[in-house]
């Protein structure tokens, strides 16, 4: 359904560093500059940041979330952990399952060095 997802970022360095850190454990490759922007490509997916081109500074949306899909619990806790070391503030609840029967997920909850609510998340196989 989407070809890409771009976030404002106030200072691009420190966001690229958290970044590549976040998206690094989850099996991302380090991000590739393009002009005030970088891009990172994993899992037939983009994501990017950029330093607003309208020169205000970037804001996090209110009500806004953007998922990173993890591979297993561990993934999402070494994702998570490497987000808070390199810029990041947790948020909500402390990373673990939450819902019940199909429903049911391991989410972890952070905000970026420009305050973007960001969600790692995993989803339990089906169980037959």
């Amino acid at each position: 359904m989407f070809n890409h997802v771009m976030l404002g970022a106030n200072d691009l360095e420190t966001s690229r560093r958290f970044y590549d850190a976040l998206l690094g454990a989850l099996g991302a490759k380090p991000g590739v500059a393009n002009r005030n922007r970088y891009f990172w490509r994993n899992a037939g997916g983009t994501f990017a940041i950029s330093t607003p081109l309208n020169g205000e500074p970037a804001t996090a949306g209110n009500g806004s979330t953007i998922g990173f899909a993890g591979q297993s619990p561990e993934q999402v806790n070494e994702a998570h952990a490497a987000g808070v070391a390199n810029g990041g503030v947790t948020c909500e609840d402390p990373p673990g399952y939450r819902g019940e029967g199909a429903a049911r997920l391991y989410l972890a909850y952070l905000r970026d060095p420009s305050g973007n609510k960001l969600c790692l998340a995993f989803r339990p196989p089906k169980e037959a």
